[in-house]
């Protein structure tokens, strides 16, 4: 019987440039839910003949708008990585978010995950020798590379599978 866990090393790791790729993707996803989910709203009321509502959305003040456009960011984040360990960027570049044992995190440190990156600059803070940004700190929670994670289970649970017995 093993008494051994499985832990995250820095190999698994996703790399700078897939991290940098998530943040450009997921803020171009972001961006065109806001305005998909703006528009569709003004269509709807205007449909509707609810004249009302698209006048009312299209004199919204700045505050309004920037409430607007993080609320759309915070559930963005949320819900993809609370119900798939992923955002849209994240399944591009075939990466996950994972607890240090490598399994799925708990719904508060994903919480903390998003409410992190409301933190200024933290978006570049992964950036540094190793890539584990704020986010990925403070919520206990690592951004790997899907494969290799798996590979990396299936070794370490599996070990005669591959040629070598503990």
């Amino acid at each position: 019987m093993k008494n051994k866990t499985f832990t995250i090393t820095d190999h698994l790791l996703a790399s700078q440039g897939q991290r940098f790729l998530n943040l450009l993707l997921d803020l171009l996803f972001i961006y065109i839910i806001i305005l998909s989910v703006g528009t569709s709203i003004i269509l709807i009321a205007d449909v509707a003949n609810k004249f009302t509502v698209s006048d009312w959305v299209e004199t919204l003040s700045w505050t309004a708008i920037l409430s607007y456009g993080l609320l759309i960011l915070f559930l963005y984040y949320f819900l993809t990585e609370v119900y798939f360990s992923r955002t849209l960027a994240k399944l591009v570049t075939r990466t996950i978010v994972v607890k240090s044992d490598g399994l799925k995190p708990t719904i508060d440190m994903i919480f903390i995950r998003t409410i992190c990156r409301f933190i200024p600059f933290e978006g570049l803070s992964y950036l540094g020798s190793v890539s584990w940004g704020w986010h990925d700190r403070f919520s206990g929670t690592y951004v790997v590379k899907k494969r290799k994670l798996a590979k990396s289970i299936q070794y370490f649970n599996h070990p005669e599978e591959f040629g070598r017995a503990e």
